[in-house]
């Protein structure tokens, strides 16, 4: 179970805000608990993520989802969280201001959503979910402690953009430079175990699957929405995915390498040597920092108690703006990058409890104890 003091500024701020919503809006953020099939849906592509949008609120509302989300993150995490949706006006800039997805804009700050599953209570549970383009965050609370906190997602598009002067702007530059630093110091014999393919996928392996399973392979891009894309959109969507892979040279080879498997793929940490090893711990350190210190620190001591059954995997090149993917997989943990669209500067970055993805385990263990049960 998670830290109780952030529980309670979870629980303060989600009733501050449902406070501050109308019956119409409360109608749209509120959903009851457990809900699973609606709860367990998640994205990260800019689709309809559930829930009320910031763009059907004032900004008195803007600033109290903020509040609430920033309870999920620590300071850092908060902070690129911010970043990441800022992209979306530098993406419709990228693109020259072209790209709808059939509605009045497709790159939109303002389509991020919130929901809030059940009462905001220390006794019982109860869940809220935030997400937009590149921002997927799930929270399942029991009797006033957090109790799951798993999918993860961060993402950005673009990866690298300039700023003034001889900087970039890159919020998510550490998954990225810790990754291609752990695998370029690999010796050659400590390579041929990581690479698992030469060609990285079009996109994450796992998806946005409820769960991740045996033989899971990447989801064509059109399936990462909400609904399905008709007519003209949908032809351009299959042929971004046709375009993509054609450009990878991704082949039915290459996807049985990258697949899913329960046995951990790649390079295990009793192959690494001090210095690899102090690498892969800072890179899975750029996961879990993302949340408030204590839960960061509790999400990190049970990596290390599976520390010895983690394993290292890569796909694609090493160099900047070569397609590239890398995963890190233990019995729980499984965190996976990929960075090949957008002429590899698309980062897609998440990190999943392979045993307690929305709480699924704590919530049968909570009712099963309880008089719910």
């Amino acid at each position: 179970m998670g830290d109780d003091t952030v529980a309670t500024d979870m629980i303060d701020a989600a009733s501050m805000l449902l406070e501050a919503l109308d019956p119409a809006q409360t109608e749209i953020a509120k959903q009851p608990f457990p809900s699973d099939d609606e709860r367990q849906l998640w994205f990260y592509t800019p689709t309809d993520h559930g829930g009320l949008p910031l763009a059907a609120m004032s900004p008195t509302q803007h600033r109290l989802v903020h509040k609430l989300v920033a309870t999920g993150l620590s300071r850092a995490g908060y902070v690129t969280a911010a970043a990441i949706m800022g992209l979306e006006n530098i993406l419709d800039h990228l693109e020259h201001w072209r790209v709808d997805f059939g509605r009045e804009r497709g790159r939109d700050p303002g389509l991020y959503f919130v929901t809030v599953f059940g009462e905001p209570d220390h006794r019982g549970a109860w869940a809220w979910r935030f997400g937009g383009h590149h921002i997927s965050l799930h929270y399942l609370i029991i009797d006033g402690e957090v109790a799951a906190m798993t999918p993860n997602f961060f993402g950005a598009d673009p990866a690298d953009s300039p700023l003034l002067g001889p900087h970039l702007h890159r919020p998510l530059a550490a998954a990225e430079d810790l990754g291609r630093e752990l695998f370029r110091d690999l010796a050659d014999g400590q390579r041929a175990k990581a690479l698992i393919s030469a060609v990285a996928p079009v996109d994450l392996v796992s998806a946005n699957r409820p769960s991740v399973n045996e033989g899971d392979r990447p989801l064509p891009i059109g399936d990462l929405w909400r609904g399905r894309f008709e007519g003209d959109l949908g032809r351009l969507v299959a042929n971004m995915q046709s375009g993509a892979e054609e450009k990878l040279g991704i082949g039915t080879d290459h996807l049985d390498r990258l697949s899913f498997t329960r046995h951990p793929k790649g390079i295990g940490t009793a192959e690494l040597n001090d210095g690899q090893l102090a690498t892969l711990r800072a890179l899975i350190g750029s996961y879990l920092d993302r949340l408030p210190d204590g839960l960061a620190d509790q999400q990190m001591a049970l990596v290390e108690r599976e520390f010895e059954k983690i394993s290292f995997a890569w796909a694609g090149g090493d160099e900047r703006y070569q397609a590239h993917y890398y995963r890190i997989q233990g019995e729980r943990l499984f965190i996976e990058y990929d960075n090949t669209q957008r002429d590899a500067n698309h980062i897609h970055a998440v990190w999943r409890d392979l045993a307690n993805d929305f709480g699924g385990d704590v919530l049968a263990q909570h009712y099963a104890e309880s008089e719910h049960g």
